[in-house]
């Protein structure tokens, strides 16, 4: 039988977002944050291609984002409502993190694999946030998925796309426990 590691699988059964909005200072500094980017980047990652990469945002940054956001939102025909929640996203947060999927070519491994493995950085991140002690959630919009957001806020190439924006921050209060996927209903196991 193997040898379990019950604090994580615990942490795991009981790990849970905290909303952005509710996050606050202080901020992980750059040496508390260093381990929490470190485990985000042990996710699966197939033929090792690393197909993507990391941009710290910190509070200047997330300001000027915040005024791209409200400028692009009429221009795309976002509705005021989205053009305020994606704003106020970036203009709330004092910390977040940005993982960029940056697509490698490669004849055995798919862009899907590697869209997957950008989303294992994301949880990664997240949960390392979160088992660190900090607040974190990820999040994307419209803006997240805006060429001219990524290409002139970000200074994303062309070929590359945001796959999650992990904000980070200290919790006021942990949120109440939300309704969970009913294993009965998500779970088929297949014997034959």
């Amino acid at each position: 039988m193997p040898t379990a590691n019950q604090a994580a699988l615990d942490f795991l059964l009981t790990r849970r977002s905290r909303p952005a909005k509710t996050l606050t200072a202080p901020y992980p500094d750059r040496a508390a944050l260093e381990p929490i980017l470190r485990a985000a980047l042990r996710s699966p990652d197939h033929k090792k291609l690393e197909p993507w990469r990391l941009m710290v945002l910190e509070k200047p940054a997330l300001e000027r984002l915040s005024v791209l956001v409200e400028r692009l939102g009429p221009e795309t025909g976002q509705s005021a409502e989205d053009t305020d929640k994606d704003r106020d996203a970036y203009a709330r947060s004092g910390l977040a993190v940005a993982v960029v999927l940056s697509p490698v070519e490669h004849p055995k491994v798919p862009v899907q694999e590697q869209v997957l493995s950008a989303g294992a950085v994301c949880l990664s991140l997240l949960n390392a946030a979160l088992a660190s002690g900090w607040g974190a959630n990820w999040l994307t919009g419209w803006s997240s998925h805006d060429a001219t957001f990524c290409g002139e806020g970000l200074g994303l190439r062309p070929d590359e796309r945001l796959a999650g924006v992990i904000h980070l921050g200290s919790e006021r209060a942990a949120p109440p426990e939300r309704p969970r996927p009913d294993p009965e209903v998500k779970i088929t196991w297949v014997s034959e």
